[in-house]
């Protein structure tokens, strides 16, 4: 047992004991779907497992399922990790996305395309602004997200839209209000997650139709994290990280979002010219990628 000369020394030890243990209770807690979301739709097609740690959507010919968050937020950081439907997954579209509700909504969206077999998934993106979107861009992911879980995020803010893949960014859309190009500032939105049946348009234009035989069809959910202002109506608080609220991308993000947009993006409306003959959006314009 040691013993201590002086009363400063003993003094110097509680207070860093203390402060190890008061660290212990600030690290932030996990995503909890019971704590943090709620089922929306689905007939019990949609299940919270492992004691909230994961949640499961399926699909069957009848219906398919859906949750929310039980938040609203006005900007920040959301990270969910997803495990996609796998083997022959045409017509289906499993997402997640930010939007707030009403005439004129707000959408910030990840929207993932199933395919036939063998064939790649398609990552939808979008963003709405009062009602109003028109702002595709779609990629082929670098690995098989239907073998493990894979992070997928959207960092909102005052500035900017950034959505990632495994912490790889895919696509930034900055805010032009200044020059008059509706940007989402001003609605609250949730996040909601969903499973649903599309094979009128999602796998290869419509021409691959849904293969029930295989159904139900499922995709898991999992540590879920919303780091963010959650607005006056649920609550009114920010979340004590904000590093959301400025981040943008250094160097060797830029470098990456060009290596993935050369080499993964499939579609883009800024080089769209039979869709949009009359020229395209103004933010096409000032963007680089």
């Amino acid at each position: 047992m040691a013993v201590f000369s002086n009363s400063k020394a003993f003094a110097n030890l509680v207070m860093l004991s203390l402060s190890l243990v008061l660290a212990c209770f600030t690290i932030p807690i996990a995503g909890n779907f019971i704590r943090d979301a709620e089922i929306t739709w689905g007939d019990g097609r949609g299940k919270i497992v492992e004691g909230g740690r994961m949640l499961t959507l399926s699909l069957d010919q009848n219906s398919g399922s859906g949750f929310q968050s039980k938040n609203e937020y006005l900007f920040g950081r959301f990270d969910m990790q997803l495990k996609l439907v796998p083997g022959n997954s045409a017509g289906t579209v499993t997402t997640f996305f930010l939007s707030s509700q009403g005439a004129g909504h707000d959408e910030i969206d990840f929207e993932f395309l199933g395919n036939a077999s063998g064939q790649p998934y398609t990552v939808h993106t979008n963003v709405y602004s009062h009602g109003k979107g028109n702002k595709e861009q779609q990629f082929h992911l670098w690995f098989d997200p239907t073998a493990s879980f894979h992070t997928y995020s959207i960092v909102w803010n005052h500035r900017r839209i950034i959505f990632l893949a495994d912490n790889s960014p895919i696509r930034v859309f900055n805010n032009h209000e200044a020059i008059g190009i509706p940007f989402p500032s001003s609605q609250p939105m949730r996040v909601h997650c969903s499973l649903w049946n599309a094979e009128d348009w999602a796998t290869q234009g419509g021409r691959v139709k849904t293969d029930w035989t295989k159904a139900p069809f499922t995709a898991y959910y999992r540590n879920f994290n919303a780091n963010g202002c959650v607005s006056k109506t649920s609550g009114g608080s920010c979340a004590n990280s904000r590093e959301w609220q400025t981040q943008e991308l250094d160097a060797k993000g830029r470098n990456r979002l060009r290596w993935v947009q050369q080499n993964h993006m499939v579609y883009n409306y800024c080089a769209d010219v039979q869709r949009f003959p009359q020229g395209f959006s103004e933010e096409c314009k000032r963007s680089r990628f």
